[in-house]
């Protein structure tokens, strides 16, 4: 089992772009691009706060787990 960004699907849902949420954030446009793309090696505890808070969604909303085999 490993935890898989669900970035791309929350704000494909709500049609925001990452350069949008960048904005909207203050948070770096690649580090947003790399939980989107779920390519990020470590997730910052300040960064997924700003992303759940931003949202309005809860860290199992943005972080799922999925088995390694469903790559």
């Amino acid at each position: 089992m490993r935890a898989k960004s669900n970035l791309k699907e929350l704000l494909d849902e709500r049609k925001i772009t990452i350069r949008q949420f960048s904005d909207m954030t203050g948070l770096p446009f690649e580090t947003l691009r790399r939980l989107y793309n779920d390519t990020t090696k470590q997730y910052q505890r300040n960064t997924i706060g700003v992303i759940c808070k931003t949202l309005n969604v809860g860290i199992g909303d943005l972080l799922i787990l999925v088995d390694n085999d469903e790559e």
